[in-house]
C-alpha cells in the first residue's frame, strides 16, 4: 500500500503532469492527494461489470445519460481503450447500429438504480457529473463522481439548460464557462459541398474538423508544429505520455478506444477534434503508415478528421464559418448584461472587421495601418517613399498611396457604422518594407530612376541594428511629417465621402504610436488638427475625431500626466510594453522562456498573460492620466486584450475597453462579464 501511495505522490512530478499543469495554468505548489479505499471487482463473471457514465452528453450537451460499460471487466479496461466497450443506453446502441446489448438491456435493474443515483448526484452538485461505477455480482457500487469534462458547445448548452431547469442562476451559468474554451466554437467546420473522399469511420469522440499531415509520434507532432505545419496524431490508442503531442496536433485519430477513452476525454478538454475507436484502420508504427480497406496512408500524407461525425477523409477539406446563434447567443447576451468593460477588435481589413462585428465587437481598438501597405501594388510605392531623399521626392509615392488609404478607411468606417475606430498611424520598423532580393532592388531602382548601386547604398544607410527600437512610430512622423499628413488626409477624406453620400460612418480615434515625451504628442497632435482643418475648409464640412496615443514604453507610463495634457485617450500596447519593461524580444524569447517557466522565474509567459510589473506601469499611467484629464478614455490593444486573466486586471483597474483579435471577441466578452460578477 505504501508503494501505491508513494507512486501517486511521485506522479505529481512526472513529465506528463508538468505538461498538464502548464497547459491548464495549475500551480505546482498545490500538490496532490491520495484517497485510499477498499476495492470492488467487476471482473468476477458475467453478472459483473464496470463503466463510466456522464449525466449528460459531454459532446453536444443533450440531457441524456451518456456512457459505456464492459461486462466482466475492471475500470482500466474502459478508459485505456484496450477493449471496445458497449453502450449504457438502448437508444445509444440503436443509434450506433451495433449488436452488443446495452447495459439498459443486459442489466435492467442495475440500470434503473444507476439512473436514480445519477439524477440525485446532478441535483446535488448542480452540474453535469462524470461517474465511475462497478457492478459486483449484480450489486451496483458507485466509485467516484466529479464535474465532467465537456466540449465548449456542450458546456454552453448545459449551462443554458440548467438555467431553464432552475438549477442555477444566469450569473452561475456565465461563471461556469471557461472563456478560452469558446475558441473551439468559433472556428470553421467542414464544408459539406466540397468533394469528400471518406476512407474510414470511427467514433465521433470530440467535435470539430481538422486537416493535417499524418504523424505517429508525439515527438513528430511537436517537431512539425514548431515548423508551422498542421498535423493529425494517429495512434492505436493514446496514453498520458502522449499529452504533448495531442496538444501540438490539430486533431487525434485512434484505432481503439471508446467515447470515454483517454484520447476522447483529453481531446475534448483541449478542444481538439478526435475520432476514436476506428477499427477500419490498421496502424503499422514500424512502417509509419496505416491502411484502410481501400488505401494506404503514409506519414506526411494529409488527411482530414471530422470529430462531429467520425469520418476520416483523404486530403484537405475546405471549411465554413460557424453560425453563432441559439444557446451561445443567449449565454453571450447574459454575459453582456453583466459586463461594463467594452470589447473592441484589432483589425485592418474589411473581412476581419465584419467577422469581429458579427462576434459582437463594439468598435476597433487597433487598426494597424502598416499592414495595409504590404499589398503587392502598394509595396513598391512604399519603398519608393522610404528610399526618397527629399520631401519633394516622397510626395510622388505618397500621392499614389493616398487613394488606397482613403478606400481602406471608407470600407472599414462603413462596416463599423456608428462605432469607434482607433487608427494607429504608421508604426513599422523600416526594415520590414525595404527590398531584399535582387529582383526587388532592381524594381525599385527602375521606379526611382537611380542606379542599383545607389539604391543598395541607401538600403545600407537605412539599416538598423535594433529596428524595433529604431526609426519607427512617432519618430517617423517627426522626421517625415508628410507621411502622417497623407494618412490623416485619407482618414478625413473618407469621413467626408461617407458624410456626402449619407452613409453612417464610424467615429475615428487617431493614435500616435511610440510616444515617450510630451513634446512628441504635442507636435503630432498639431499635425493631425492642421490636416483636419485643411480637409474641413476644402469640403465645408465639420469633422469630429479624437487624438490619443499608445502607451507602450515605460517612460510614457511614468510621465502619463504630461502626455495626457494632449491626449484624449490612452491605448496600452502591452506587446511592446512587455518587451521594453523586461528588455525581452517577443520574437526571440522562445529560446529561453521555457527555462524561466521551469525554474519558476515566470509562472506564465508574460506575452500571454500580463505580468505584474507591466500591470503596475499600466496602473501608474491610469492614475496619472486620469488625474490630468478626467475624461481620458482608456483601453488595451495588445495580445493581452484577449486573455481572461489580463481582462480581469483591466476591469479592476478601470479601463473602458479591451481590444483583441476577431475570433477572441466572444472570449473577451465572457471574461469581462466574469470579472464584473466576481467584483460584486
Amino acid at each position: 500500500m505504501l508503494g501505491a501511495i508513494s507512486a501517486v505522490f511521485l506522479s505529481w512530478e512526472s513529465n506528463r503532469a508538468k505538461v498538464y499543469r502548464k497547459l491548464n495554468q495549475i500551480p505546482a505548489e498545490w500538490g496532490t492527494a491520495v484517497n485510499v479505499q477498499s476495492m470492488v471487482f467487476g471482473n468476477m463473471g458475467d453478472d459483473c461489470a464496470t463503466g463510466v457514465v456522464f449525466t449528460r452528453n459531454p459532446s453536444d450537451g443533450s440531457n441524456e445519460i451518456y456512457g459505456e460499460y464492459l461486462i466482466n471487466a475492471q475500470g482500466e479496461d474502459v478508459v485505456a481503450g484496450t477493449r471496445t466497450p458497449q453502450y449504457i443506453t438502448k437508444k445509444a446502441r440503436r443509434d450506433a447500429k451495433v449488436k452488443e446489448l446495452s447495459m439498459e438491456e443486459s442489466m435492467p435493474k442495475v440500470f434503473k438504480e444507476l439512473q436514480k443515483i445519477l439524477k440525485k448526484l446532478e441535483m446535488h452538485y448542480k452540474d453535469m457529473q462524470d461517474v465511475e461505477f462497478t457492478v459486483e455480482n449484480s450489486k451496483l457500487w458507485m466509485l467516484q463522481t466529479r464535474s465532467g469534462k465537456r466540449t465548449a458547445k456542450s458546456a454552453v448548452k448545459i449551462a443554458v439548460d440548467m438555467v431553464k431547469e432552475k438549477l442555477i442562476s444566469k450569473k452561475e451559468a456565465v461563471l461556469r464557462i471557461d472563456p478560452n474554451s469558446l475558441d473551439t466554437l468559433l472556428h470553421p467546420t467542414l464544408d459539406e459541398k466540397s468533394s469528400i473522399n471518406v476512407i474510414a469511420n470511427g467514433l465521433p469522440a470530440s467535435p470539430g474538423a481538422a486537416s493535417g499531415k499524418v504523424v505517429f509520434t508525439s515527438e513528430e507532432a511537436e517537431r512539425l508544429t514548431a515548423m508551422m505545419q498542421d498535423t493529425i496524431l494517429v495512434r492505436v490508442e493514446t496514453s498520458p505520455e502522449d499529452i504533448q503531442g495531442m496538444h501540438a496536433a490539430k486533431g487525434i485519430l485512434t484505432a481503439r478506444g471508446g467515447m470515454t477513452s483517454h484520447a476522447a476525454v483529453v481531446a475534448r478538454g483541449m478542444g481538439r477534434p478526435c475520432v476514436s475507436g476506428s477499427s477500419e484502420i490498421d496502424i503499422n508504427y514500424e512502417n509509419r503508415s496505416f491502411k484502410t480497406s481501400s488505401l494506404e496512408i503514409k506519414e506526411g500524407d494529409v488527411i482530414t478528421i471530422d470529430g462531429s461525425t467520425g469520418r476520416i477523409i483523404a486530403g484537405s477539406v475546405s471549411t465554413v464559418k460557424p453560425e453563432i446563434s441559439g444557446d451561445f447567443s443567449k449565454l453571450m447576451s447574459w454575459a453582456d448584461s453583466f459586463r461594463k468593460l467594452k470589447v473592441r477588435t484589432n483589425s485592418e481589413t474589411p473581412k476581419d472587421t465584419k467577422t469581429a462585428k458579427d462576434f459582437g465587437a463594439e468598435g476597433i481598438g487597433l487598426c494597424r495601418t502598416e499592414h495595409m501597405f504590404f499589398d503587392e501594388e502598394r509595396i513598391l510605392s512604399v519603398r519608393e517613399m522610404i528610399l526618397s531623399k527629399t520631401k519633394e521626392d516622397r510626395a510622388i509615392p505618397l500621392q499614389k498611396l493616398l487613394p488606397h488609404q482613403r478606400k481602406d478607411f471608407i470600407d472599414i468606417f462603413k462596416i463599423m457604422s456608428g462605432l469607434p475606430v482607433t487608427v494607429r498611424l504608421l508604426d513599422p520598423p523600416l526594415h520590414e518594407f525595404l527590398p531584399r532580393t535582387e529582383k526587388e532592388i532592381n524594381e525599385v531602382a527602375s521606379i526611382v530612376n537611380l542606379p542599383v548601386k545607389e539604391v543598395e547604398s541607401r538600403i545600407e544607410e537605412l539599416h538598423e541594428q535594433n529596428p524595433m527600437l529604431g526609426h519607427r512610430g512617432c519618430r517617423l512622423g517627426i522626421s517625415f511629417p508628410e507621411i502622417y499628413e497623407m494618412q490623416c488626409k485619407a482618414i478625413f477624406e473618407a469621413l467626408v465621402y461617407l458624410k456626402k453620400n449619407k452613409i453612417k460612418s464610424a467615429f475615428p480615434e487617431i493614435m500616435i504610436p511610440l510616444v515617450s515625451t510630451e513634446a512628441e504628442i504635442k507636435i503630432m497632435k498639431e499635425l493631425v488638427i492642421r490636416t483636419a482643418s485643411q480637409v474641413q475648409q476644402e469640403n465645408k464640412l465639420k469633422i469630429e475625431f479624437l487624438v490619443g496615443t499608445m502607451i507602450e514604453l515605460p517612460r510614457a507610463a511614468i510621465k502619463a500626466k504630461e502626455i495626457a495634457k494632449h491626449a484624449e485617450f490612452f491605448s496600452f500596447g502591452t506587446n511592446d510594453l512587455t518587451q521594453t519593461t523586461f528588455g525581452i524580444s517577443r520574437d526571440d524569447s522562445g529560446k529561453f522562456l521555457n527555462d524561466y517557466l521551469e525554474n519558476k522565474i515566470f509562472s506564465v509567459d508574460p506575452f500571454v498573460s500580463i505580468d505584474e510589473g507591466v500591470s503596475d506601469l499600466v496602473e501608474i499611467a491610469v492614475e496619472k492620466g486620469r488625474k490630468q484629464n478626467k475624461k481620458l478614455k482608456l483601453g488595451i490593444c495588445g495580445e493581452h486584450g484577449g486573455d481572461p486573466h489580463s481582462i480581469t486586471f483591466c476591469s479592476n483597474v478601470g479601463l473602458n475597453y479591451v481590444s483583441c483579435s476577431p475570433y477572441r471577441v466572444p472570449v473577451a466578452r465572457l471574461a469581462a462579464a466574469q470579472a464584473e460578477i466576481k467584483k460584486n
